[in-house]
């Protein structure tokens, strides 16, 4: 028999592997008039003319994902208003401090995630995860005493984020968002539901890797 591997044969490349997840997410922020690319000089940013740039895949950290990512950005937008695609970084002073918005989305991040068992598989990694895991089983109730409410997170300001987490939430369900979002949601959490039969058996292909999968909890 030929060994084909030493004859200098080149295969044409016609079609590209994608995450599935990658793809459900993708898909939505299109539906959603957003134009999704890369930047390795930023974490994310908006322009105001429909770009999202999104930090490469090779910043992320292991629990961290594109559909994540994405799915953060939707929910600043539902809480800013949807005359915030029109606004770059949604309307946010980057330099400016903490935003009482950014609790608003971290909390309506929580609703819509938990509605579909997603709460931790597309929980944030940034800065404002020890916020989001004190979220109570409730999204917009009230932080449990001695919660990590950062800066400015008195008491009144939250009464004033889970509002506005609240009322958010009832938009989700309308235009723009609605039907793009919901669908992405039951796509991904029917892809968990796939995936997780097969974690008795799984076993990672990378030496020393001992961390469990995302999917799994």
């Amino acid at each position: 028999m030929q060994d084909v591997w030493n004859t200098g044969y080149e295969r044409l490349i016609e079609s590209r592997y994608m995450d599935p997840v990658d793809v459900v997410w993708l898909a939505t922020a299109r539906r959603l008039g957003l134009r999704v690319r890369r930047n390795a000089a930023i974490f994310s940013a908006t322009d105001g003319q429909g770009l999202l740039e999104l930090g490469p895949r090779s910043t992320l950290d292991p629990d961290d994902s594109t559909a994540q990512m994405i799915f953060h950005e939707i929910c600043h937008w539902i809480v800013n208003g949807p005359e915030a695609v029109h606004q770059r970084d949604w309307g946010f002073a980057l330099d400016a401090e903490l935003d009482w918005r950014e609790h608003a989305c971290l909390r309506l991040q929580a609703a819509l995630g938990a509605r579909h068992g997603l709460r931790t598989v597309l929980a944030p990694t940034s800065q404002f995860r020890a916020y989001y895991d004190a979220i109570p089983d409730d999204p917009f109730g009230p932080m449990p005493a001695g919660a990590p409410l950062e800066r400015g997170g008195d008491p009144e300001r939250e009464a004033q984020v889970c509002a506005r987490a609240r009322s958010a939430a009832v938009e989700a369900a309308g235009a723009p968002w609605g039907e793009a979002l919901d669908g992405a949601l039951k796509a991904t959490a029917a892809l968990r539901a796939a995936l997780l039969p097969f974690f008795a058996d799984y076993a990672s292909d990378v030496d020393l890797d001992e961390l469990p999968s995302l999917w799994f909890r």
